[in-house]
């Protein structure tokens, strides 16, 4: 197996949640800022085709790519530390795996061979790391290996990446092992037993690591050299590899941290390519660190309040505008069951992200309300433009309009079902998912905040605003202010007569980064900030 790509491996031990997509997305803005191209994967062991029908309560925000595969957030850590796009390719699950393997089966690919988890299942996981390298022609591809080590449902993966070693040639692989290490409070020492055991899990599979990183509490990292010089005894690897990672105020300090901690030695090691530039890192990290004096509240409406994870695009899509603003901001959440004007009229300004379902749907309706009625600063996603919609439509005289998704009868469905959705509601895949492209009315002020009127936003949504109800909706305070290109369907709304009020079908947090933040996001800060 010939390639001129070198290859990161990223798995993780001890516990879950340990931070391996925001360590590999370091690891990939460090090597990005030595000027190599990087990509990025995530192999995730469970049996779900896609993200799709995940519950967001456990699993987290379901990433849209580019082009429209629903994926897991670490994917949205990839795009926002590498500042590159994500494909579907970019994630592989067991179940989409063995979906893949199948197929090739029943097509009679195999000749007739007797299928099995190795050679077979392991050679289709290695496919996609050399399928993933070319596509993007990277000089070097970073591979996140999701759950840990000693997972049953993660076996393949780990037998897969330990094969490819051997098929390009170890000295073209580096597999890099985060563990964590806790600190024991009774005899005031960190207690590195776990990781040395997920470590010798590793081992037993027949790898060894080129690098260990340490997770660990930042207030006892004085500690931790003993950490280090215990951990490659027992583990099996040289000292200047294990990378001592204390926790971090901000995800964005952690690839500063790691050029800290170590992580140029093995990596220079592995590939030489001059010194990275972190000023771009150093410049973000002092922004956020500015603690600035006026204070932002923006109210976040939403039903999955207990997992703030559901929504963590838009959390740093807003954290983005406030830095780029240099105001501090203070998330409110307001638990879009229970809303009240109370809610509305303590915050300076309003999100109602996206969501499926009825569940706190009249909630997000008041705060749309709210807003338009009282000039107060909202930007909608998704359902956050249909609800706006509907707020509208009743003001507008639609006494009950809602959404065919909320059983809105005829006559009053100022949402509705896209034409070719319909029995498809509670199955994946089958919406408008990824880019899609949107023209602007010249002279918008959504126009105006792209600075153009041709745009393109990210789509995961089935139902539309109906436009026969438009002369009820305008009634209301809002107008269209983007289409599609052939004018069939509304991608953006305004209220001319507040001061902010803008809504998207789209989900614009995806395409927000850190560093450069979202026109849609930095209006609405602007425009709260303002009305102190």
């Amino acid at each position: 197996m010939k390639t001129n790509t070198k290859f990161i491996f990223v798995t993780g031990g001890v516990i879950s949640g340990v931070g391996k997509g925001i360590m590999a997305a370091s690891i990939g803005a460090i090597l990005k800022a030595k000027g190599l191209k990087v990509s990025m994967q995530k192999c995730d062991p469970y049996l779900n085709v896609d993200a799709g029908l995940l519950n967001p309560r456990e699993h987290g925000e379901c990433f849209v790519t580019q082009d429209g595969a629903e994926t897991d957030l670490d994917l949205g850590h990839y795009e926002r530390f590498l500042d590159e796009e994500m494909t579907g390719n970019s994630i592989w699950t067991s179940g989409k795996l063995y979906k893949r393997l199948i197929d090739a089966e029943r097509a009679g690919e195999f000749g007739g061979n007797t299928v099995q988890l190795i050679p077979h299942v392991t050679g289709m996981i290695q496919k996609t790391f050399i399928e993933n390298a070319e596509h993007f022609k990277s000089d070097v591809h970073i591979v996140e290996i999701g759950g840990t080590v000693g997972d049953m449902e993660g076996q393949h993966f780990i037998e897969a990446i330990r094969e490819f070693g051997t098929k390009v040639g170890r000295s073209n692989c580096l597999y890099v092992h985060v563990c964590y290490v806790p600190w024991l409070s009774t005899s005031e020492e960190f207690k590195t037993k776990p990781a040395q055991n997920s470590l010798r899990d590793l081992r037993e599979f027949g790898i060894i690591p080129d690098m260990v990183v340490a997770r660990m509490d930042v207030d006892r990292i004085v500690k931790a050299p003993q950490v280090a010089r215990k951990l490659a005894t027992f583990c099996g690897v040289n000292e200047n590899a294990v990378v001592l990672m204390p926790d971090a105020k901000s995800v964005y300090e952690v690839p500063l941290n790691a050029v800290k901690g170590g992580v140029l030695a093995p990596l220079e090691e592995f590939i030489d390519h001059g010194d990275p530039d972190m000023t771009h890192w150093e410049k973000l990290v002092k922004q956020i660190e500015s603690n600035p004096k006026k204070v932002v509240k923006i109210g976040l409406v939403a039903k999955y309040i207990d997992n703030t994870d559901t929504y963590l695009s838009v959390t740093e899509a807003l954290k983005a505008a406030a830095w780029n603003n240099d105001v501090k901001l203070e998330t409110v959440w307001v638990n879009a069951e229970e809303a009240t004007i109370r809610d509305f009229e303590q915050v300076d300004g309003i999100v109602v992200p996206g969501g499926f379902g009825s569940r706190g749907v009249e909630g997000k309706i008041a705060a749309a309300e709210y807003c338009l009625r009282n000039n107060k600063p909202y930007l909608g996603l998704c359902l956050g433009l249909q609800t706006a919609v509907i707020a509208a439509a009743r003001i507008g005289g639609i006494e009950g309009a809602n959404s065919e998704e909320f059983d809105a009868p005829e006559g009053k469905n100022v949402v509705y079902i896209m034409e070719g959705q319909k029995g498809k509601e509670s199955t994946g895949g089958t919406m408008r998912l990824g880019d899609y492209p949107a023209k602007l009315v010249k002279g918008s002020k959504i126009a105006g905040l792209y600075g153009s009127e041709d745009v393109i936003e990210r789509h995961r949504h089935r139902y539309e605003v109906n436009q026969k109800f438009l002369k009820e909706i305008n009634a209301g305070g809002l107008v269209v202010a983007g289409t599609s290109p052939d004018g069939s369907l509304v991608e953006f709304v305004e209220a001319p007569n507040c001061d902010y009020f803008v809504a998207t079908q789209a989900h614009p947090e995806f395409r927000s980064r850190p560093y450069r933040a979202h026109p849609l996001f930095d209006g609405l800060i602007k425009a709260a900030a303002n009305r102190q």
